[in-house]
């Protein structure tokens, strides 16, 4: 695959299409299974509660795994992502219902880079609360 996106095509401040994640606790059994992850934070609301948490939360390489989604369903190559990165700030937390959380995303192009690379940074929302700091990805356009 190769990068849908022009280099050309975008300026400093081109807004990426925004997206939302919803997040249950099914969707952290299965992400648990896929990662080898079962720390019980992610799905044992008791154990949560006792080490101090609000209630079960989302695993932090979850929730940076959709928020690059993002990047990748705008660049049309998830392979144009040359590096990534994010700061934890504060947890997704995942309620025992059928709605669960929600983890709202957008994003824009901070810096045009050479080679034909973009610095793009991203903003990841849940329950109001900023949960990933720092968040930027390199991408490579066509």
């Amino acid at each position: 695959m190769t990068a849908k996106i022009g280099y050309d095509e975008v300026e400093v401040g081109t807004e990426l299409p925004a997206q939302s994640f919803p997040v249950t606790r099914a969707t952290l059994v299965r992400y648990a299974g896929a990662s080898g992850d079962f720390n019980p934070i992610h799905w044992n609301e008791k154990f949560a509660k006792e080490v101090g948490l609000p209630d079960v939360i989302a695993h932090g390489m979850f929730t940076m795994a959709e928020a690059i989604r993002v990047v990748t369903d705008w660049v049309g190559d998830p392979g144009a992502v040359v590096e990534y990165g994010v700061r934890f700030t504060k947890p997704v937390v995942v309620p025992n219902d059928d709605e669960g959380a929600l983890v709202e995303v957008s994003a824009k192009v901070a810096a045009k880079l050479d080679d034909s690379r973009v610095r793009v940074d991203l903003t990841a929302m849940s329950a109001g609360q900023k949960v990933l700091g720092m968040s930027r990805a390199v991408v490579r356009l066509a």
